[in-house]
């Protein structure tokens, strides 16, 4: 039995090789074309999209600073800059109040004596500080004039007690420094400012020139003459590729100064720089 040869018609061949090779070779230079067309803009929105982070992230790390440094004891600011570093530190503070004083006209109540050691405890007057509370740990501290007007220098320690218990209004320090201050400097106002003990000072970390990490640290303790960097304590990093140049500038006065952050941050050929001017109150 003979088989019968089924034959395609000629418009249903297909596409020959040269036919391919010649629809794929105008399909790419279509495609070079297209890619030529929008490639800047392409790239223009991953260029906008790293400016935007970067801009978030400074953003951010100039509002933490700004926010820790209006929390700053008063006269606690101290600014150096050290192999090629530039170090901001101070003691932050949570809370404050009034302590009773023998001269405020009082006739009863645990005054915060100047004259005995032994008297560990005083009376806050008013509400007392809450949101935080104080807690055993935390220290008190009251005039603070800085660094060279010891007794009254935190750092030094001439003002500055630690809580060990809180009943009621009643405040119990480990040891009473304000007693043995020579000459005694109790506050004008009566007023005495809370640091937490698990914060006590703080340290931003910046680079003066190349990029590098800017840097917070902090519950490190006390040291009488800034340390660049301090020792110890906890660390965390703020922002990477970062340069700063900072500014402080007291009045007249010495009662208040403003400090200025230049920040500066980097990354993949990208490069944002913002400036903050924040006020530090220095009222004792």
């Amino acid at each position: 039995m003979m088989s019968a040869r089924t034959s395609l018609p000629r418009h249903a061949a297909g596409f020959t090789l040269i036919e391919a090779i010649v629809a794929i070779t105008i399909t790419g230079i279509l495609g070079a074309i297209v890619a030529v067309f929008i490639n800047k803009p392409v790239q223009g929105y991953f260029d906008s999209v790293r400016r935007a982070e970067l801009t978030d992230q400074a953003d951010v790390a100039l509002r933490r600073i700004t926010r820790d440094l209006r929390l700053a004891l008063p006269n606690s600011l101290r600014v150096a800059s050290v192999g090629g570093v530039n170090y901001i530190e101070f003691i932050m503070t949570a809370n404050g109040g009034r302590y009773r004083d023998s001269a405020d006209g009082s006739t009863g109540g645990d005054f915060l004596s100047y004259t005995n050691p032994a008297d560990v405890s005083f009376d806050v007057l008013g509400p007392m500080p809450a949101n935080p509370a104080i807690v055993p740990g935390d220290f008190i501290v009251s005039y603070n004039l800085g660094s060279g007007n010891a007794p009254a220098d935190a750092y030094t320690g001439g003002n500055r007690a630690q809580v060990q218990n809180v009943v009621g209004n009643v405040v119990t320090l480990t040891a009473n420094p304000f007693a043995v201050q020579a000459p005694p400097l109790p506050s004008p106002d009566a007023r005495f400012q809370v640091v937490p003990g698990g914060m006590q000072a703080v340290t931003y970390a910046c680079p003066t020139a190349a990029p590098g990490n800017l840097t917070r640290q902090w519950n490190y303790g006390f040291n009488a003459a800034q340390a660049t960097p301090p020792a110890g304590g906890n660390n965390a990093i703020l922002a990477g590729g970062a340069t700063c140049v900072i500014e402080y500038a007291p009045n007249a006065t010495g009662r208040n100064g403003l400090l200025l952050i230049n920040l500066t941050l980097a990354q993949a050929n990208e490069r944002i720089t913002l400036a903050q001017q924040i006020r530090i109150d220095n009222t004792p």
